[in-house]
């Protein structure tokens, strides 16, 4: 079974750490689409809703080159680090501190699987 890349989506600077985003695509990378939006649709997380989004968004993709959505893999699943929100908080005694908020680049790239016959040609 080899499988190719046939439709992409990214969601740039999601208001989500990497770490908690890569926590839910760690158990969704080699699923079929259909049980991944099924996973995705009971799980009690921020992340989940994000990753849900992004993952529509790849089948939408994959429509409109005419591939069935039911055929379709998670082959590549990440959540890189974007950018930092760095925010001042006033502190006692006239100090500060910096608030860091992380943001992530959630990428979901989808392939077909084929079949073993097909391979064997």
């Amino acid at each position: 079974m080899s499988m190719e890349v046939v439709s992409k989506a990214v969601h740039k600077n999601a208001r989500i750490s990497p770490l908690k985003a890569s926590q839910v695509l760690r158990l969704l990378r080699g699923k079929p689409v259909e049980y991944a939006m099924y996973q995705l649709s009971f799980m009690n997380k921020k992340a989940a809703v994000i990753i849900k989004n992004v993952l529509k968004s790849a089948i939408a993709n994959a429509e409109q080159k005419g591939i069935d959505p039911t055929k379709l893999v998670i082959l590549e699943a990440k959540a890189d680090k974007g950018i930092m929100f760095r925010k001042w908080m006033p502190r006692a005694h006239g100090r500060a501190t910096m608030m860091r908020k992380n943001t992530s680049h959630i990428t979901i790239a989808l392939g077909e699987l084929q079949e073993a016959t097909e391979e064997a040609k």
